[in-house]
């Protein structure tokens, strides 16, 4: 099975706890990251965004608290759309939301549509990194922004090695019991050590076509917020 339908597969099962363990796993810093990241969205031009691997929908929402006026997400997996549409529908955001099935690495929007593309938590599950990114650079209008977060791994003691202790025992254990997938939450520390981290991943973004690249660490370096200009 190539990994698209592993990620497809994975997120569809874990979809209906995931985000009682998101919060619970970050211990609710997650939340901050995502103002963090869309202060950085909210500063340029926002009248369309798109939020690519937008999951439940938690980026795409907290998009309209920093003056985003309509918000595209796209995800693959359906349980995970669901549960952002009933998210949105709750909130009475629907008309603000257009939440569709959509593959990073082949999207079926125009060239040049987007003021701003949106990532939380999602490109290090991209089959193709340099092809998904590409993609994302292309949707975007001239002059738009990317604005990736991604977990990172922290450089220093001790929190270097608490955090593996943390993510390679704890985070599964508590994950599988608590979603009945314990391959999932082992498959998030994996994905995470394995991802190109800090000036790699720079690189490669200006490889896709961006210019003004950046990286902010966030929270002794467990997430990283990354900055590019089409």
């Amino acid at each position: 099975m190539a990994k698209k339908e592993k990620v497809q597969e994975m997120f569809n099962g874990i979809a209906p706890k995931y985000d009682l363990l998101n919060h619970l796993l970050s211990m609710g810093i997650d939340k901050s990251w995502r103002r963090k990241a869309m202060k950085v969205v909210g500063a340029g031009p926002k009248d369309l965004v798109l939020d690519i691997a937008c999951g439940t929908g938690d980026f795409s929402i907290e998009a309209l608290k920093h003056g985003v006026k309509r918000v595209v997400g796209a995800d693959i997996s359906e349980n995970m759309l669901a549960v952002a549409r009933e998210k949105a529908k709750a909130k009475g955001l629907s008309d603000q939301f257009d939440f569709q099935f959509g593959d990073s690495e082949n999207l079926s929007f125009d060239s040049n549509t987007f003021d701003a593309v949106t990532v939380a938590f999602g490109v290090r599950n991209f089959e193709h990194l340099e092809l998904g990114l590409a993609e994302m650079c292309r949707v975007l209008k001239p002059g738009g922004k990317v604005v990736i977060l991604e977990f990172s791994t922290p450089e220093h003691f001790p929190m270097k090695q608490l955090y593996n202790f943390y993510f390679k025992h704890i985070l599964p254990f508590v994950g599988g019991m608590i979603s009945g997938n314990r391959k999932a939450y082992e498959y998030l520390p994996a994905s995470v050590f394995a991802f190109p981290q800090g000036k790699k991943f720079l690189d490669i973004m200006r490889d896709a076509g961006y210019t003004n690249v950046s990286q902010q660490r966030l929270t002794f370096g467990i997430a990283s917020l990354y900055e590019g200009e089409k």
